[in-house]
């Protein structure tokens, strides 16, 4: 009978024994980043952050108007050297080109003859203050030689400053020359060109592009999304990976009938040179909401079966799938409603890869 009760036991004990190895070897390991994985992942924390709205408007270049000048002849006359082309940068001062003209003829005429009328005018009330102190005139005739100089002196000063005008110098060569520093937008001059005296169009136009503006068209159902004061963040077709920021400084309220919208203009600082007036631009505009909310990365957000997801680091053992409620997503920001806590850590690479792994 004690035999039979050793065996027994026996096969129990090698019963229970075979229970733990088979319980052991079922159990299944926890997901473990790897050292590989570990390092190629990014992380970013959960953030509580005003609310913000982008807008996105097209538009173009354009040259600041308050330092844009049309450059006209003020004669006529045959063009004797054009020395800037379009694009060209020049400097205040600059000459520009150079017109052989007669009118200036007229003008240096017209110095000269007051320059004799004026000597004339002052030998006159010598001769005239020497004849009353000799009895020899009255006062009245001094007062009249005096007030012959006044005429003289004054269309001296108007002979003078035409001349200054026209910078003449010396013969009949007028110079164009460059009112401000900047470029050439516009040339309508060529060598040889006969230019009429009442021409009415300009030859040049000099824009000072250190700062332009970005004119944006805002159609009528987004008037009310704009307000000065607005940050814009400007992009071009030249630069599609080059942000240019400034602020909305101007509304124009006026709506262009033939386009139905309304312009907006955004200041820019172009001290290198890389905004080009006339080229298309894309202005995304920014507003800060009163209401604040939790945010991730946006590029940390999963879109799986209509619902979205964000994979959730603790530790390289300790990773979680958590759903979340997209509130809005704003560029490379989005807004969560529902399911973070501020403070915990999403990850934002390869994520997609370890979201598939925690799912399996």
């Amino acid at each position: 009978m004690k035999k039979y009760i050793i065996v027994a036991l026996g096969v129990i004990s090698l019963s229970a024994c075979s229970k733990k190895e088979e319980k052991k070897v079922s159990q299944p390991k926890g997901f473990e980043l790897s050292n590989t994985m570990f390092k190629s992942i990014s992380l970013a924390k959960v953030e509580k952050k005003y609310i913000v709205d982008d807008y996105n408007f097209y538009g173009k270049i354009s040259a600041d108007k308050n330092s844009y000048i049309d450059v006209y002849p003020l004669v006529g006359g045959n063009v004797l050297s054009v020395n800037v082309e379009l694009g060209d940068h020049v400097t205040k001062g600059q000459v520009l080109a150079t017109i052989r003209s007669t009118e200036l003829a007229e003008v240096q005429k017209d110095v000269s003859d007051a320059k004799t009328d004026l000597v004339v005018a002052q030998n006159n009330v010598r001769v005239a203050k020497e004849m009353y102190e000799g009895k020899l005139n009255t006062e009245r005739d001094v007062l009249e030689a005096k007030s012959q100089l006044q005429k003289a002196q004054d269309q001296m000063q108007r002979a003078n400053a035409v001349s200054t005008v026209y910078n003449v110098k010396k013969g009949n060569i007028y110079s164009v020359v460059a009112p401000i520093s900047g470029y050439i937008v516009q040339k309508n001059i060529n060598k040889d060109m006969q230019l009429r005296a009442d021409r009415s169009d300009n030859i040049f136009d000099v824009a000072n592009t250190t700062n332009v503006w970005a004119i944006m068209n805002v159609n009528e159902s987004d008037i009310d999304k704009i307000n000065l004061g607005m940050k814009a963040e400007v992009s071009t077709l030249s630069y599609p990976d080059k942000i240019f920021y400034g602020k909305i400084d101007k509304i124009f309220k006026i709506i262009d009938p033939q386009t139905n919208a309304m312009q907006a203009r955004v200041v820019l600082d172009n001290a290198n040179g890389l905004l080009i007036p006339d080229s298309k631009a894309t202005i995304k505009i920014s507003s800060s909401e009163n209401d604040t909310a939790l945010t991730v990365p946006s590029k940390a957000v999963i879109f799986d079966d209509n619902r979205s997801f964000v994979v959730i680091y603790k530790s390289r053992a300790d990773l979680k799938v958590k759903e979340v409620k997209v509130l809005k997503q704003v560029g490379d920001v989005t807004y969560v409603s529902e399911g973070l806590s501020e403070g915990e850590q999403v990850i934002t690479n390869n994520q997609l890869l370890i979201y598939r792994s925690l799912n399996n």
